[in-house]
């Protein structure tokens, strides 16, 4: 393997430790997640089968290390919104900048286009002020990528006693005919 080289794969419940250890500071410095605890390793092996179910859930690696990850989740629940998905994605602290953030969604986007995908959407904490526990940095990365802001909710989430608010983004990454093609489950194709 080539060194340096990023690799992409699908999750395994056998990540669930790696996975964690790049979650749990994101859980634990900043208001990026609203989550206040960091999940259990048996919690979140349970998050990554869940979600392969019906969606990807993938893993960035570097000379054999896990750097990151990606998954995508139901927008809601009734049917009609199948050909939306809600993103996520999570960098190691030590490899923001290189890239790897880019290049997971693109990869996370390529399997939702096979799956018949036409929205995608994130749910994004955003500060008023910028503090040292959340920047606008990742509206920032959104729109760079393509997402547009489609919405703004207003200190709905607290966290480190203090008020955040929350946009959704939206990306298209399909046409929306009148009859779309049904989506295909990840765990079907």
């Amino acid at each position: 393997m080539e060194k340096n080289k990023l690799q992409f794969r699908v999750a395994t419940k056998e990540d669930a430790e790696a996975l964690l250890a790049i979650y749990a500071p994101y859980v634990e410095k900043t208001a990026i997640t609203f989550e206040y605890e960091v999940p259990s390793i048996e919690e979140f092996r349970c998050r990554i089968q869940e979600t392969l179910k019906k969606y990807p859930y993938l893993v960035a690696e570097k000379n054999g290390k896990i750097v990151g990850y990606a998954y995508a989740g139901a927008f809601h629940a009734r049917p009609a919104y199948d050909w939306a998905v809600e993103t996520s994605i999570y960098v190691s602290e030590l490899q923001k900048g290189e890239g790897i953030g880019k290049a997971l969604y693109k990869a996370l986007e390529e399997q939702l286009s096979r799956q018949h995908i036409l929205n995608l959407n994130a749910c994004i904490a955003y500060p008023e002020i910028e503090d040292e526990h959340l920047n606008k940095d990742s509206v920032r990365f959104h729109t760079h990528l393509g997402y547009r802001m489609v919405g703004e909710f207003y200190q709905c989430g607290y966290k480190f006693d203090r008020w955040y608010n929350m946009v959704w983004m939206e990306k298209h990454i399909g046409a929306h005919p009148s009859n779309p093609a049904k989506v295909i489950w990840f765990s079907e194709l």
